[in-house]
């Protein structure tokens, strides 16, 4: 079975298409960083139908993902005559990690209660 998990940072916000039968297609890439001296790998990755809809909103760059699916290598010829090859992932499962990088949400303030200062009657003091 081919089957693989890829922890990254989306590298650019997805692209939604259509495709001729209807359905909708989610295309984004993930640096997957192997450490400070180690070459970054690039995954192409495609989500398909409903969750291509729903997730497209959060798939932004600079989102921490985890995927898993299957994988397919690509060869293709860059402008320059270069030969390339590409690692093509079909996503079957995703989940988005921490929060957004940059959210177009407003940030609450988070407040901590006062203690409530306590009164007394003189009828209640013991003494």
């Amino acid at each position: 079975m081919n089957n693989i998990t890829v922890a990254g940072i989306i590298g650019k916000d997805c692209e939604l298409k259509q495709l001729i039968n209807g359905d909708t297609i989610a295309n984004f890439s993930i640096a997957d960083s192997m450490g400070k001296d180690k070459e970054t790998i690039w995954w192409s990755c495609t989500l398909y139908g409903k969750r291509a809809e729903s997730m497209s909103q959060y798939l932004t760059k600079g989102q921490a993902v985890t995927v898993s699916g299957s994988v397919t290598e690509r060869e293709w010829t860059d402008k320059e005559g270069s030969k390339r090859k590409t690692m093509d992932l079909r996503v079957n499962d995703i989940a988005l990690q921490g929060g957004r990088r940059e959210s177009s949400e407003p940030q609450f303030e988070r407040r901590t209660p006062k203690p409530q200062q306590q009164t007394f009657d003189d009828d209640d003091i013991p003494f």
